[in-house]
């Protein structure tokens, strides 16, 4: 089945860049952002960050939450999350030189697991260029079976929930 089967229309000279993802979201909606800046080598051939670097962009606005309040120590932490899911929809173009904001809530907060919702923006836009999603399930780091979210990481992963 060609593109034309999946609803995609026939290339891109039938839709203007992105219209083929849902509504972009806006800031309002995240409970904190963080600023990082793109580096040379996040462009591709095509003179835009690759679709890989988004997910570094989420995967460091969510660890350095963590670390930065003190609830996961890399290499000590008895309980780990790890990544079993993740996804993202493109709406613009984002490039170097350019500091995103990465947007950060919680959407579900499970017994083990919790689903992080993210976006990126470019500075000062209202609307995220791009936006995904990350689930972690903690783990007991040496048996890697899943255990219940520590209460400390609970109450702040909380703290992420917007109303």
């Amino acid at each position: 089945m060609g593109v034309e089967g999946r609803g995609y229309g026939a290339g891109p000279q039938d839709r203007p860049y992105g219209s083929m993802t849902s509504v972009r979201p806006d800031r309002d909606q995240f409970a904190m952002f963080r600023p990082i800046p793109t580096r040379w080598a996040d462009n591709d051939v095509y003179g835009h960050i690759n679709n890989a670097a988004y997910y570094g962009f989420f995967d460091t606005a969510v660890n350095a939450w963590l670390i930065e309040r003190g609830l996961l120590d890399t290499a000590a932490s008895a309980a780990i999350g790890l990544v079993v899911e993740t996804g993202c929809r493109y709406h613009a173009a984002l490039s170097f030189p350019e500091t995103v904001e990465v947007a950060l809530r919680v959407e579900a907060l499970g017994n083990s697991s919790v689903r992080y919702a993210l976006a990126l923006f470019s500075h000062g836009q209202s609307q995220a260029a791009a936006d995904g999603w990350f689930v972690h399930v903690y783990v007991d780091r040496d048996s890697r079976r899943p255990v219940p979210i520590p209460d400390e990481i609970r109450a702040a992963l909380q703290t992420l929930i917007v109303a």
